[in-house]
């Protein structure tokens, strides 16, 4: 029965794909194909498309026919990666200010997709795409997910924020034919509601996890906590939020199935992600371009962490290029063993806001901070770090089994080691961390 409904479900997803005109399967084909091409072909692709999009912002977006003035760049001959360099960054600030001067006059604004993002750093934005772009982000997804086992029309547990209701018949049968998931809302997550997700998982027999990297922690630390074995998925992806290394440990051991971590972002789609020897994450270098550069925004080595940078290849609807996402990344001169030849994109550590302050001027990745704490010291079951002043940090704590009144003195002490004894320190006792309206959690925020 298992088999026959993935059979049905493929098929249908074939067959919708068909009527829009399959560009989602085509896609992922071609970047089936694409991932084993020599590095050289790979840049000469991503070349051909930088040149594509240029001379299309040049001709239809306002914002960057004025950029591409300025620098004085030439489109009267080809476009090449070099001159990637010569553009500007664009900032969320930019886009926020300047919308409608980004969008594509080749499109009409209000018949394109958009979408809005939730403003975690800041500043919230509306994003246009045009459909097509919208078709081959959803073919590099597709892709990504083949990585951890997943296949059209497979039943997937998800573990998301705000679920998505069918409310008319044509909305729940494609949900049941195409999307075909049972959602674990993660703005409701407790023993109740986790309880009830076993009770349908095990009625649903979903093959496949996807969903916030943390809020499937939590649930795994459910199912570990209760002793429950048999909610056994063949692959988990984990998204939207960094996936912290003792997060994972928990996640493959309650589960007893590897996490294949993807990374993307609601303004340029998928851009990089983990196959089967978690090595680092594959970049999209079909569909973007990704720059890791320093203060000065001139490009750091591998190896070095970096503000990243992307240029979208697909979007001609409201082009970006050199778009700055806000998170800090580090880029690898390896290759992975698995024999792709995509670059790596070797760890994230976190948004430009999770970085807290110190008194010297220097910098702290509060995400790695978190973790590298909730690993050392005992008795802390969750911890969020809030920087509003330079010389004080809020610790908002939630306390864990081993729980004593050693435990704050030693996480008091751990922070004045990196921050100084200048530092002021105010823990909150919790009982849970609070999430953003999307479902996910934020670790570290700061204010300054």
């Amino acid at each position: 029965m298992k088999l026959l409904d993935s059979i049905i479900g493929k098929i249908a997803y074939i067959l919708w794909d068909a009527k829009e005109g399959s560009v989602r399967l085509s896609e992922f084909s071609k970047l089936k194909q694409q991932q084993y091409w020599p590095q050289e072909r790979i840049k000469a692709l991503q070349s051909q498309r930088f040149n594509n999009l240029v001379r299309h912002a040049y001709t239809t977006s306002e914002w960057y026919k004025k950029v591409i003035e300025k620098i004085g760049l030439d489109i009267n001959r080809p476009v090449t990666l070099e001159d990637l360099a010569r553009f500007p960054i664009t900032t969320k600030i930019d886009i926020r200010e300047n919308l409608n001067s980004f969008i594509s006059s080749s499109y009409n604004a209000d018949k394109m997709p958009k979408a809005k993002t939730g403003g975690s750093t800041g500043v919230s934005l509306n994003l246009f795409f045009d459909e097509n772009c919208q078709k081959l982000r959803n073919g590099a997804q597709m892709f990504a997910d083949s990585f951890s086992g997943w296949t059209p029309g497979i039943r997937v547990a998800a573990v998301w924020g705000n679920p998505p209701v069918p409310k008319t018949f044509k909305a729940k049968l494609r949900s049941f034919l195409l999307e075909r998931m049972i959602y674990l809302d993660t703005m409701d997550l407790n023993e109740q509601s986790m309880g009830a997700f076993v009770e349908r998982w095990r009625s649903f027999e979903p093959e496949m996890i996807f969903g916030h990297s943390h809020s499937i922690y939590i649930f795994a630390k459910y199912i570990r906590d209760n002793k429950i074995t048999d909610l056994r998925p063949r692959g988990i992806v984990a998204t939207s939020m960094m996936l912290l290394d003792h997060e994972r440990e928990i996640i493959e051991s309650a589960f007893q199935c590897k996490v294949s971590n993807r990374y993307g972002c609601e303004e340029v789609g998928l851009i990089a992600v983990e196959c089967e020897k978690h090595e680092g994450m594959h970049i999209n270098s079909s569909h973007i371009i990704l720059e890791c550069l320093d203060e000065n925004n001139q490009p750091v080595a591998a190896g070095q962490p970096g503000k990243l940078v992307i240029t979208d290849l697909n979007n001609m609807g409201m082009p970006l290029i050199r778009y700055r996402v806000e998170d800090v990344g580090v880029l690898s001169n390896r290759q992975c063993s698995c024999g792709r030849t995509t670059p790596l994109l070797e760890r994230l550590e976190g948004r430009v806001a999770d970085f807290l302050k110190k008194p010297d001027g220097g910098q702290v990745a509060g995400v790695s901070l978190v973790e590298r704490t909730l690993t050392k010291i005992a008795g802390i079951e969750q911890m969020q770090l809030v920087q509003e002043k330079l010389y004080e940090i809020i610790i908002n704590r939630v306390k864990g089994p081993e729980y004593t009144l050693a435990t704050d003195n030693e996480l008091v002490a751990e922070f004045q080691r990196v921050f100084g004894s200048d530092v002021n320190f105010i823990i909150n006792d919790v009982r849970k961390i609070p999430q953003e309206k999307s479902g996910k959690y934020r670790f570290s925020i700061c204010k300054i």
